[in-house]
């Protein structure tokens, strides 16, 4: 791979990285915490290739039957990927003092997603090319920080109890979201009854990244450190 395609591969991860750093007005973190995410992000294709390779061994695999191939882009790829960035999300960084506003869901969430999805965009613009990098660097790699915001939104609310009682439900919910919306996007791809349907992945990109902004929004104006940094 030249330099010019490594380039390409990383870039959209990074500028993305670099705008929910920016968005992060009141109170932003630690940038040690960040790169250790990012880099954690990279480490956990690991265990989520292990997983889809059991799903697949399973049987759980993408065919001419839709229902197999929907279970397999949801509950196989959709749910391994997003629930490997959810154990360090959850485990490590979660219960850190520096996790100290809900939008910080967000952007731990999406330095995580922005390392996986960067390694993952190496592996396949090495195979693929100047076509596949184009490609990827607006739908693959937006798509993962799109899941991560919808992920980290309900992080977020769920560490800081908005929702008195409601914590575990809002980190399930956060992941199982985040999962579906994956798998969703995934699927229209996998499936191979209608070309046609394929196209509703850009749709399914459309309306994760639509709505990612409006979270970012709320998190930003619910902040405690809001008046601070005014």
């Amino acid at each position: 791979m030249d330099y010019y395609l490594l380039a390409l591969s990383v870039l959209p991860g990074l500028a993305i990285c670099y705008y929910i750093w920016w968005r992060d007005k009141h109170e932003p973190e630690p940038k040690h915490l960040l790169i250790f995410c990012f880099l954690f992000g990279m480490l956990s294709t690991v265990p989520a290739v292990f997983l889809e390779t059991m799903g697949q061994n399973m049987g759980i695999i993408a065919d001419e039957n839709l229902l197999k191939t929907f279970a397999f882009a949801v509950g196989v790829v959709g749910f391994s990927e997003e629930f490997c960035k959810f154990l360090f999300l959850r485990y490590y960084i979660y219960p850190k003092k520096e996790f100290d506003e809900p939008m910080d869901g967000i952007v731990y969430s999406v330095m995580v997603s922005m390392g996986f999805a960067t390694l993952e965009n190496v592996l396949y613009v090495a195979q693929g090319g100047y076509e596949v990098a184009f490609l990827r660097m607006f739908t693959a790699v937006p798509a993962h920080a799109a899941f991560a915001v919808i992920m980290g939104y309900f992080v977020g609310l769920g560490k800081f109890h908005l929702h008195k009682g409601k914590e575990s439900l809002f980190l399930l919910k956060g992941l199982g979201l985040a999962a579906l919306v994956h798998g969703l996007y995934d699927f229209f791809i996998f499936q191979v009854n209608f070309p046609s349907l394929q196209y509703l992945t850009f749709v399914v990109l459309f309306l994760a990244i639509f709505i990612s902004f409006p979270m970012m929004k709320r998190l930003l104006h619910i902040s405690p450190h809001k008046e601070e940094s005014h």
